[in-house]
């Protein structure tokens, strides 16, 4: 039986998320608008709708932003973050979930305080790790560097994934004869894959718009995000490029969230059952 809704309360409700819409698109439409004017029209008057579509503001950003070396290792770099991610979080969430650990609470806790340590704290030993091994402006060093911060909460939700699966299943495999990899693999993964596809965007989005680390360890080497924060000295007046380069950057994440929100919001929702 479904509960009946008050119409006043839901005209409310509408009304708030309708609010809530607006004041989240109307920055990114702003954006949009800017990028196909000129600098002297943004300076006129930001919020007037283009007068004449001035689209070498996307071919200057493009060239001047590096945005074609930025976007390949903005890929090998969420790439790296996601593969290593998502082992790492499902082994370990897989152990922690089935109590087969005696310090599994404490390793718990661990990953808990963890989060809220600061990166900032372990940026000098490595960058001395990191200069002492060569690893300086690699792409793959610094994804795991991104993977090991993404961790602790994709252990919790991988682990909270894995609490919601009947044990009765893990039962029957073992049952079966089945080892543990093959339980893993063939059983379990199958279930929580609403949980991998959640931290793999969580994690790869995360990546994605990464700068502190990135522009300490990939000297020389950008990313789509330190290839837009180069443009600040050379465009800094001229704000259509600017928003030029902006729509560049946020338009990959934008397509790939609407492609995959439904996954998200279902994953996160049913990563919050059990805990």
């Amino acid at each position: 039986m479904t509960a009946h809704v008050a119409p006043g309360k839901r005209a409310v409700s509408h009304v708030l998320l309708v609010g809530f819409a607006i004041t989240a698109l109307f920055p990114l439409l702003l954006v949009g608008l800017n990028s196909l004017k000129l600098s002297t029209q943004i300076i006129a008057d930001p919020l007037s709708l283009p007068k004449s579509f001035t689209w070498g503001n996307f071919s200057q950003a493009w060239q001047f932003g590096h945005f074609g070396h930025g976007f390949i290792n903005s890929i090998l770099l969420a790439g790296t973050t996601v593969i290593v991610v998502l082992v790492c979080s499902t082994l370990a969430g897989y152990v922690l979930a089935g109590k087969k650990l005696r310090t599994g609470p404490a390793i718990m806790i661990y990953f808990m305080v963890s989060m809220t340590v600061p990166i900032q704290l372990f940026l000098f030993p490595l960058y001395f790790a990191f200069a002492h091994l060569n690893l300086l402006g690699n792409v793959f060093a610094v994804g795991v560097v991104i993977a090991a911060l993404n961790l602790p909460l994709s252990i919790f939700l991988m682990r909270t994934f894995f609490l919601n699966i009947p044990r009765e299943v893990e039962e029957a495999a073992i049952v079966d004869g089945a080892p543990t990899r093959q339980i893993l693999l063939r059983v379990m993964l199958p279930v929580v894959s609403p949980g991998l596809i959640t931290v793999a965007i969580i994690s790869g989005l995360n990546a994605w718009n990464e700068f502190l680390i990135t522009s300490t360890f990939l000297q020389g080497n950008y990313t789509a995000t330190l290839g837009y924060l180069s443009m600040n000295g050379t465009f800094s007046t001229n704000e259509g490029v600017m928003m030029a380069g902006a729509v560049i950057l946020i338009v990959p994440i934008i397509v790939v969230f609407v492609i995959l929100q439904r996954y998200v919001v279902d994953g996160l929702v049913a990563g919050a059952v059990k805990g």
